[in-house]
């Protein structure tokens, strides 16, 4: 079983949700006669939608007002439509916190319909990589159908491809503008041309083409009415394809980043049900103490076919090649395809578990495949107790778990038999719970992302559809979905070996594809050297988990509770009144209406206030109000997010968290960690450091925490060719004091401690790309001044400049950036006509070359220090890694040994790549917070 990779977006268009709701249902009203009809269907169609929708982002898009830039162009434009029902008009507002409630993105934008922004949010998701699902049934959007972007119908639950389109307009999806500019539109008063309906107006764009082609040779036309109206009409025509084109230029309100999905806070939830007296959705929707969430995420739907990606190798065998599976339920035949195997050479690999999280999974069976098509399913614990199969007492023919390992292990270590898998790491941590390793062995998740980093997601379902033209069988479609879900231990075996099989099969066929990409694409040193090394040293870490003080995160939650109700009574009395303070309406209401406060928080004429955490940080000095909601929101996301959930993600059998981490996420090659997120753990402050006091060594050991001292700034003294900064590296001196000196012309003898924080912040902010203004915002000053200290800085460090302007060029060329071992790190936004898109790519180019860099050395001090572990016996455990640094488990009488031994390793990884000496600090103590 593998988990699902790759960015899928869902765009809901609000104002058709709004609407079906609002016409499906009868009035319903508030107990205080606010009329909610609307709100409830609304919110009953989004929770449903983020139940059962495999959504890695997602947003609701809607209009804001009739007046657009079309209303400009063409004043009649939707201008007959009727106002909005009286009763409806209230529910705008509601329906807006709904959405927030469940913590998704409510996007609108003054000037541009909700149409143009789903059409700009899906270009932007295209480009990197991503596929869209647009939420509506609504025919103006049928125009951005293309591969990667298709509708989902909400009513009918039906999507809507390209052959919906055809059926409906009769052209393709990309021909649809055209149409719609002939016929016009009675609905929305385009004009179109008269006498030219939709039958014709097809008719003549796949006669002539398109639009302009057809209007140039109007003259052409037989039909003698036909063709006047054509020639009198022309403008007509060009003015009405302005009004129906979709806007994928529009400005992106919020980043692409920003909707990725979180589930929604309970509390805020509540509140919003509580308030609407929706109860029986609130019992629905949260559990039976109104604080669990029911709202699950299920897997994703099938993303539409697409093309084969552009330098992709022709597969051996064509995708419809005939499939010869074989269900293996006794030994002879399994130990007929462990010969296969050997025989071959090659196998791919691949398990069925009962759980997505590795740590916890337990074994339900094996895949095996030896030739395209040509596959084997070995299940080992369907029907086990528990399962909800009626098989009438007795399991299905398996052979036992352990005689079938006992069997596979030797194959899985023989040297001569490469095994391939498609995310192994995962399949590998749920093998090592049953002693079984896996050597030596090619993982196709790994090549792709070598080959095509953050280009598109590396699922083998994307990757079977993108290279293969093959659509895999979806999880849902053997186990159901939602409630109704099962385990795969109770799946019928002809419909499990259809499935597991494949998986398999898919596997061996992607390999042949992407390992023949490596020598052409000179990637071969990338991949063998840093990328399929790590898979093993991930499993070890995920393997051992790390020990958390049960008692000490009780502690944190409760100290962190008594703290927020001290502030929550604090700030009713600051606000004179009782009020949520987790209800961003009700602060709103308080800080802008009651308080009086700076209005800049208000988000739009009809919606509400902001208040996020920059909206409160620019009026901390205004009211004691802003500052201590800050100060408990922090609290409150420490308790539930950390303190709380920590304990429940303890493993029972061990004893232990144990994290995953994503080999294959992020564009620069860093890992990333989830369930629970360990490289989010807040740090820069006093209560976030708190939480790592939970973190502790077990009885007679100490945590070592080595990690990389200033390696960006370091890597940029490197790549840009800054001798000064170079030699102050080699040199051990103050690189931050050396930076104000040289900037601010202070002598270091007599820097103090502020102009030293200010070249800091312009160090650190050079390479994240900081503005004179978000400079101005950190260090207290101008946004003048702060743009006289960035100019001061680049005429100090003119190679900066040079390094900069040279990777936005290179990326612009390329559509990629490179590490200094050869990763591209893809940027296929770095030419967007969309300002906003194009700025954050470029500083994507600046920046991934260094963050990247550094990526690739930590990978190669993991693997040079289990190496030296190895060795040298020494008795330490690597058990996590957090972006620039690596914790150990180590025995009290060992410590001095494991940092003399590991942080020479660790200085080293680099090898002669790197001239700057990378400097390692090392930190022992009890916890992990000690050790820094």
């Amino acid at each position: 079983m593998k988990p699902v990779a790759g960015k899928t977006l869902y765009l809901v268009d609000g104002s058709g949700f709004i609407f079906r709701a609002y016409h499906a249902l009868p009035p319903m009203s508030r107990p205080d006669g606010v009329q909610v009809n609307a709100v409830y269907g609304f919110t009953n169609m989004l929770a449903r939608l983020l139940s059962d929708a495999g959504a890695e982002r997602v947003a609701v898009i809607f209009d804001v007002s009739r007046h657009s830039f079309r209303t400009e162009l063409y004043p009649q434009y939707k201008a007959h439509r009727p106002p909005a029902p009286e009763d409806l008009i209230p529910q705008f507002a509601l329906i807006r916190e709904a959405t927030r409630a469940f913590n998704v993105p409510a996007i609108e934008l003054e000037g541009f319909e909700a149409d143009d922004l789903i059409a700009a949010y899906a270009a932007a998701e295209i480009a990197e990589g991503g596929d869209v699902i647009i939420v509506s049934s609504d025919k103006d959007l049928m125009q951005l159908i293309r591969p990667g972007v298709s509708l989902l119908d909400p009513m009918k639950n039906k999507p809507i491809g390209a052959a919906e389109v055809m059926e409906k307009f009769g052209v393709p999806p990309e021909k649809v503008v055209d149409v719609q500019a002939l016929m016009g539109d009675s609905t929305d008063n385009v004009p179109g041309v008269p006498g030219i309906g939709q039958k014709t107006a097809a008719e003549l764009i796949n006669l002539y083409g398109d639009l302009d082609t057809l209007l140039a040779r109007a003259e052409e036309i037989k039909q003698p009415k036909r063709r006047q109206s054509l020639i009198e009409h022309a403008e007509l025509a060009r003015i009405s394809r302005e009004l129906v084109r979709l806007r994928e230029d529009a400005p992106l309100p919020v980043a692409l980043p920003e909707l990725d999905k979180r589930q929604p806070d309970p509390e805020v939830l509540k509140e919003f049900l509580v308030a609407q007296n929706f109860r029986s959705m609130l019992s629905k929707l949260l559990g039976p103490d109104g604080v669990k969430l029911a709202v699950a995420r299920a897997a994703a739907t099938p993303a539409p076919t697409v093309a084969p990606a552009p330098g992709s190798v022709t597969m051996p065998t064509p995708a419809d090649a005939p499939r010869n599976y074989e269900l293996v339920q006794t030994r002879d035949r399994l130990d007929h395809w462990i010969a296969r195997a050997h025989m071959v050479g090659q196998v791919a690999f691949d398990t069925e578990t009962s759980s997505l999280n590795a740590a916890s999974a337990e074994l339900v069976g094996i895949s095996l495949a030896v030739a395209p098509g040509e596959a084997c399913y070995i299940p080992l614990a369907h029907g086990t107790p528990g399962g909800q199969l009626d098989l009438g007492g007795d399991r299905p023919q398996q052979i036992p778990l352990i005689e079938a390992l006992d069997a596979l292990k030797p194959l899985l270590l023989d040297p001569s038999v490469l095994k391939i898998g498609q995310n192994l790491k995962y399949d590998m941590v749920v093998l090592e719970k049953y002693g079984v390793s896996i050597t030596p062995y090619d993982d196709t998740m790994l090549l792709s992302y070598v080959l095509d980093g953050g280009k598109h997601g590396h699922g083998m379902d994307e990757l079977a559809e993108r290279h293969l033209g093959i659509t895999t069988i979806s999880y849902e479609e053997v186990c159901g979905k939602g409630k109704k879900q099962i385990g795969f231990a109770e799946v019928a075996l002809d419909r499990a070996l259809a499935y597991a099989a494949e998986d398999a099969d898919v596997t061996l066929r992607l390999h042949s594809v992407l390992k023949a990409r490596l020598l052409l694409e000179r990637q071969v040193h990338l991949y063998e050297s840093i990328d399929r090394p790590i898979p093993t040293i991930i499993t070890a870490m995920e393997t051992t988990g790390a020990l958390l003080d049960r008692n000490r995160l009780r502690e944190l939650s409760t100290d962190f509770g008594q703290r927020m109700a001290v502030l929550e009574s604090q700030i009713h009395e600051a606000a004179g009144e009782v009020f949520n303070i987790a209800s961003p309406k009700q602060l709103g209401e308080i800080l802008f209406g009651k308080l009086g406060l700076a209005d800049q928080g208000k988000t739009s004429k009809t919606d509400n206030y902001s208040t996020s955490v920059d909206v409160l940080e620019d009026l901390r000095a205004s009211h004691p109000v802003p500052g201590m909601v800050l100060d408990y929101r922090q609290l409150a996301k420490l308790k539930s997010t950390y303190a709380d959930a920590l304990v429940e993600q303890i493993n029972p059998r061990t004893g232990r968290v144990h994290t995953s981490f994503a080999l294959a996420l992020t564009t620069t090659g860093r890992l990333s960690s989830s369930d629970p997120n360990l490289q989010n753990i807040p740090i820069r402050t006093e209560e976030g450091r708190k939480i790592r006091e939970a973190f502790i060594a077990p009885e007679g050991h100490k945590l070592i925490a080595i990690d990389y001292s200033q390696i960006e700034l370091r890597l940029l003294a490197e790549v840009a060719g800054i001798d000064t900064l170079k030699e102050a590296f080699a040199a051990g001196v103050d690189i931050h004091a050396l930076t104000a000196s040289q900037v601010f012309d202070v002598p270091l003898e007599t820097m103090d401690k502020e102009t030293r924080r200010k070249a800091k912040a312009i160090n650190f902010g050079i390479i994240y790309g900081m503005s004179a203004f978000g400079l101005a915002q950190n260090i207290g000053v101008s946004q003048g001044q702060a743009q006289a200290f960035i100019r001061a800085y680049f005429e100090r460090y003119p190679g900066i400049r040079a390094y900069m302007d040279r990777m936005k060029a290179f990326a612009k060329e390329h559509q990629f950036v490179e590490t200094l071992f050869g990763r591209r790190c893809w940027v296929p936004t770095i030419a967007d006509k969309n300002a906003a898109r194009r700025g954050f790519a470029e500083r994507q180019a600046i920046n991934a070359p260094l963050q990247g860099t550094a990526a690739d050395i930590m990978k190669r001090a993991m693997i040079r220090v289990a190496a030296t572990l190895t060795e040298t016996k020494l008795p330490a455990k690597m058990i996590l890694t957090v972006h620039d640094e690596l914790l150990f488990e180590v025995p009290e009488n060992h410590i001095d040994e494991a940092i003399a031994t590991l942080r020479p390793v660790m200085e080293n990884a680099a090898g002669s790549v790197v001239s700057v000496p990378l400097i390692c600090e090392a930190g022992v103590g009890q916890t992990w917070a000690s050790a820094h």
